[in-house]
């Protein structure tokens, strides 16, 4: 079984979720203080995302750094939906979100075990 390259992985989540609010590679690389041509290499996967900037891309779409390395596509659809329900949150809420991530991610693992049931 082949594995992919985890600039890819990583590469295609940034895009997917650039794309989803709607920002350009232009005013992520401003964000990012790098070159849309640097996002570009990033998100095709030719080039690793250094730590600081994955730290930056996390807190702009409100998610952990380790989530932009799930390449399982429903797992990332989750993440998505999470990253873009975050609007007006109070400091008790983030707890709340993350038991309830938590259960989300425990019931996709048991149903892949269970051979999808």
């Amino acid at each position: 079984m082949a594995t992919i390259n985890p600039n890819i992985i990583i590469g295609q989540n940034i895009k997917t979720l650039r794309d989803k609010i709607g920002l350009t590679q232009d005013a992520l690389a401003q964000y990012l203080g790098t070159s849309r041509e640097q996002v570009g290499y990033y998100e095709i996967g030719h080039r690793a995302v250094p730590s600081t900037q994955l730290s930056k891309l996390a807190n702009l779409f409100c998610m952990n750094e380790f989530d932009f390395y799930e390449e399982n596509m429903q797992n990332r659809s989750i993440n998505i939906a999470f990253a873009f329900r975050a609007d007006d949150l109070q400091p008790q809420d983030l707890q709340s979100i993350a038991q309830f991530k938590k259960i989300v991610h425990n019931y996709m693992s048991m149903k892949k075990a269970g051979g999808d049931e």
